[in-house]
């Protein structure tokens, strides 16, 4: 389990987006530069939302065939009642097992009133959400690989489990930022570095795009520009 990081550092990484905290883990040289992001199987749902930040819980689901309980969704609150409210930015990652993935939803507009209810930032799945206008509207970031207008079969299958979704592993605990460029996995030995080194790559980006815009411009002096940054780093 990730140790709760500083509201401020929470508050910079969620300032950056995620293309910049990708640049961050890259440059600390802790994993390999295809690992730790999610692909294009999953989207974002709410590209006009600022980032989500925060650590997940996970959880994996099915919806293709009926579960063992006999029940309408609303009464099993079985799964919610177990996410107790808590201080720390909680994203709820849910992986669908089913072999085609997104035939129903767990996660509709109630369920996610009761997520932010209960202190959650964000959903991220391989499989469905539904009635993704009103995540917008609750302020409640959402990435998911498929929209259904059903609940299907949904139900949980296991709570806390290592799970997989679009190229990305994650465990209960792991810290993720996510906005409309993709989802991006922190690396616990680093987090507390992350915002910053996020922060100076961005810096660097606009200093270097400000520069092609400009007078000065040429392929010449951009690349001496370039090796004139990448020595300050």
């Amino acid at each position: 389990m990730l140790p709760s990081l500083p509201p401020e550092i929470l508050s910079r990484l969620a300032a950056s987006d995620s293309c910049s905290i990708a640049n961050a883990v890259d440059a600390a040289g802790v994993r390999l530069a295809n690992e730790g992001f999610c692909d294009d199987r999953i989207t974002c749902r709410t590209p006009e939302l600022p980032p989500m930040v925060g650590t997940v819980v996970t959880f994996k689901v099915r919806s293709a065939d009926p579960s063992m309980k006999n029940a309408f969704y609303l009464e099993q609150p079985d799964w919610w009642e177990r996410l107790e409210a808590g201080r720390d930015a909680r994203i709820l990652a849910i992986q669908d097992i089913d072999p085609y993935p997104g035939k129903g939803s767990l996660v509709g507009p109630v369920h996610a009133c009761i997520l932010k209810a209960l202190g959650f930032v964000g959903i991220v799945t391989n499989g469905a959400i539904r009635g993704h206008h009103r995540f917008h509207d609750l302020g409640l970031p959402a990435f998911s690989g498929h929209l259904s207008p059903a609940h299907a079969f949904s139900h949980v299958v296991e709570i806390g489990a290592p799970i997989a979704l679009a190229g990305l592993v994650l465990q209960s605990g792991d810290l993720i930022h996510g906005d409309r460029n993709g989802v991006v996995k922190i690396p616990g030995a680093i987090a507390g570095q992350v915002a910053a080194l996020a922060e100076n790559f961005h810096d660097r980006e606009q200093r270097l795009c400000e520069f092609c815009r400009s007078r000065e411009f040429s392929p010449a002096a951009l690349r001496h520009r370039i090796g004139l940054d990448a020595s300050r780093h």
